[in-house]
């Protein structure tokens, strides 16, 4: 394939890169998926469309491509979460503790992950649940097996160490036909970027302004739920519910990550509990968040 024509279009400058059409963005995509290019072609693709500026046609090109690609298993009244590939530094991932909270409300939690991807070098999601036994109502994806094209690609963003438009891409990519998706950001723009790419995708998609840009409260933050294009934007703080501040500050290793999980402090475990009642809220089990909250302190 003659590869050279995409390349430009998003690594020649400022005055020159222009926008990819929606068919031009799947032509260069697959050729990326497939191997059809060089890694080296792979690479100054990703840096420039990052440079340049990602347009929403573009995305959502990228997107209907992948879909083409990703194996699905559905899975019935399941939340898909978002989390990041590039992984955690500071705290552990308390999706494997809000999970129980969540059974009784016949919730089943949909997570994907992979091996570590660029930038941010944290322990990855994979890392964890394929250390840990989960609980039933947690299902675990690989991406090795839902979508090894673009796992194919993790030498390649290794090697290049930054960033790129991908980490955007891969956070929801569908596997279970969920009907609710709840994704981490931290940024604004990319709280944006995220409403605007993946809303008309699920029925409900809640952004949570979270720890280290995951779908996890560990502290004051906003919570932006949109329900057929109407938005609702609630404010969380830990600290109205008496839930003292924990964050680490240091890095945190796989080991110390699931020790946390396997055995957690009491304030570890109202986290999970406040988590777990800003999940049915918007999963329109519960009306209150407060009165969920408080109801499962007393259970």
């Amino acid at each position: 394939m003659d590869f050279l024509p995409y390349m430009k279009a998003v690594g020649t400058g400022k005055k020159r890169n222009r926008d990819l059409t929606s068919s031009e963005m799947k032509l260069a995509m697959r050729a990326i998926l497939d191997g059809e290019i060089y890694p080296e072609q792979i690479s100054a693709f990703l840096l420039g469309w990052r440079i340049k500026g990602e347009s929403l046609e573009e995305f959502s090109g990228a997107l209907e491509l992948f879909d083409e690609y990703i194996v699905p298993q559905p899975l019935p009244n399941s939340i898909e979460f978002g989390y990041p590939y590039d992984g955690k530094v500071d705290n552990p991932y308390l999706i494997f503790l809000t999970a129980k909270y969540l059974s009784d409300f016949d919730l089943q939690i949909a997570l994907h992950g992979d091996l570590w991807q660029p930038s941010k070098a944290g322990t990855t999601l994979k890392e964890i649940a394929t250390a840990l036994t989960l609980p039933e109502n947690v299902h675990f994806y690989d991406r090795a097996d839902f979508f090894p094209a673009l796992h194919r690609l993790t030498l390649v963003r290794q090697r290049l160490g930054i960033r790129t438009s991908l980490n955007t891409l891969e956070k929801l990519p569908g596997i279970t036909h969920s009907k609710i998706a709840i994704i981490g950001a931290f940024h604004k723009p990319f709280i944006d970027k995220y409403a605007t790419l993946f809303k008309d995708r699920y029925e409900t998609l809640a952004i949570i302004k979270g720890n280290e840009g995951t779908p996890e409260i560990f502290s004051k933050c906003s919570v932006i739920i949109i329900r057929q294009g109407e938005a609702e934007e609630i404010k969380i703080d830990p600290q109205d519910f008496g839930i003292e501040d924990i964050r680490s500050k240091e890095r945190i290793t796989p080991q110390h990550s699931i020790s946390q999980i396997q055995n957690p402090s009491q304030s570890l475990l109202k986290l999970a509990k406040l988590n777990a009642a800003v999940i049915t809220y918007i999963a329109g089990k519960t009306k209150s968040i407060e009165e969920t909250y408080r109801l499962l302190n007393e259970a």
